[in-house]
């Protein structure tokens, strides 16, 4: 799974590389995240905006990515496409994470 970690400002933004989270890569997703998440800030934002395509593997992994956080920390999404977006509307998902429009958003340089 390719994810690219950098700090900026206090916080672990996590890139995907790849178009597709899904049954195929949700066990390797899962583990990329635990690695990038094990040490770090304690807010991380997973930029999903290379992301095309999530089924239900996909989100399930992505929720529990989120899950494996100790309580203290955060895990917010920026950067969904509309396809992604409305996976995570109509599980309602949206109303579980923060979302944010963009990486940039995140760090207050746009709204969102």
């Amino acid at each position: 799974m390719d994810l690219s970690s950098t700090n900026h400002n206090g916080i672990n933004v996590i890139t995907v590389g790849v178009p597709r989270i899904d049954a195929a890569s949700a066990i390797q997703f899962k583990d990329a995240m635990r690695t990038a998440t094990s040490t770090g800030p304690d807010h991380i934002v997973l930029d999903l905006s290379g992301v095309t395509f999530v089924d239900s593997s996909g989100l399930g992994a992505i929720v529990a990515s989120m899950k494996q956080l100790s309580d203290a920390r955060r895990l917010d999404l920026a950067g969904l496409t509309p396809d992604v977006a409305k996976v995570f509307r109509l599980t309602r998902m949206d109303s579980i994470f923060v979302i944010h429009d963009t990486v940039e958003c995140v760090f207050g340089r746009a709204a969102g």
